[in-house]
């Protein structure tokens, strides 16, 4: 793509339009700007803005083709080549609420070595890094390294929040070894947390080594091989450890039934002691309420105390075998 004026970017209600320096810096993009290979454009678009919406679907410097991939159309992660650009869906830990981080903003982009287009619905934090490289100077200098490091700053926040999951995978692990049932439904949550993240992260890390291994005109040999590195990362750090904490969670899982079926023994262990002890005081106790004529000990005034005093003695022998027997 040749150059690009900075009026055709001229969006109202952009969440930001900068133009990378190619120093490491970058300043907002105005009507005057001339961008060009040297000196990329970086706009970020919310494609739920009116503004927004109507630049990507009338804008003719996007393709056709990927109009509805960056209105939200397009879930998953993948790579698509459109001649000298690239058709990019990323996915990040949504750090905008902390109820459910689990459940993936989707990022898709439009990227060449003129332009890149960002688009959003929620926010992205990991974008903040870059910006904050950009703040300061040693940010990227062309589109990329700048794609180098999105990802680098996506996998990042992707493995801090595995490493989150991880601390409480071990604190669970050490509240089994204190014999405290986890409260019901966490185990579940902190499982379904880690399949969401998998689902999303080895394609992602699928597209990370497509974009090291393909030959695109402006990623370099050394991009590429910090792709490749961040791509290596993401599966060590990330679904690694993921599938790592996957099968501590299934062990976990059978060591809660194990203890809940220790428990149930020992209540039902328990209920049939006390069944055992007084099972003789009740064999009598029935008999002698029959109400029928010729009970012993009827017409005498002690037989009432008697009779309980032996049911007494009864119950003492009663636990006194089942301890020397070692039941209790």
């Amino acid at each position: 793509m040749g150059v690009i004026k900075g009026s055709e970017l001229n969006v109202p209600d952009a969440i930001f339009a900068w133009q990378l320096n190619g120093k490491g810096g970058a300043k907002p993009v105005d009507n005057d700007s001339i961008i060009d290979k040297e000196h990329p454009c970086w706009l970020h678009l919310n494609y739920t803005q009116q503004d927004s919406a109507n630049w990507l679907l009338n804008s003719p410097l996007i393709p056709d083709s990927v109009r509805d991939a960056l209105t939200g159309e397009s879930l998953r992660p993948r790579v698509s080549r459109l001649g000298e650009g690239s058709l990019i869906t990323l996915h990040c830990v949504n750090g905008g609420t902390e109820e459910r981080p689990e459940q993936m903003v989707a990022m898709p982009l439009f990227i060449n070595d003129t332009i890149i287009i960002t688009t959003c619905e929620r926010t992205i934090l990991a974008l903040d890094d870059v910006i904050s490289d950009l703040s300061t100077n040693v940010g990227p200098t062309d589109s990329g390294s700048w794609l180098v490091s999105v990802c680098d700053a996506l996998t990042d926040h992707a493995s801090d929040f595995v490493e989150h999951l991880h601390d409480k995978i071990i604190d669970l692990e050490d509240d089994l070894l204190d014999q405290k049932v986890p409260p019901r439904g966490s185990l579940a949550l902190l499982r379904k947390q880690l399949i969401v993240m998998r689902r999303y992260m080895a394609p992602q890390r699928d597209v990370y080594a497509r974009l090291a291994n393909e030959r695109i005109s402006w990623i370099n040999d050394d991009q590429r091989r910090l792709m490749q590195d961040v791509a290596d990362r993401l599966g060590r750090r990330g679904l690694d450890e993921i599938d790592a904490c996957i099968a501590r969670t299934a062990v976990m899982t059978d060591e809660i039934s194990q203890l809940m079926q220790e428990a149930l023994g020992r209540r039902t262990y328990t209920m049939s002691l006390m069944a055992m002890v007084f099972l003789p005081s009740t064999f009598l106790t029935g008999l002698f309420g029959v109400n029928l004529g010729g009970i012993p000990g009827a017409e005498w005034t002690f037989g009432f105390g008697l009779f309980c005093a032996a049911l007494v003695i009864i119950i003492g022998c009663v636990t006194w075998w089942l301890h020397h027997r070692k039941w209790i």
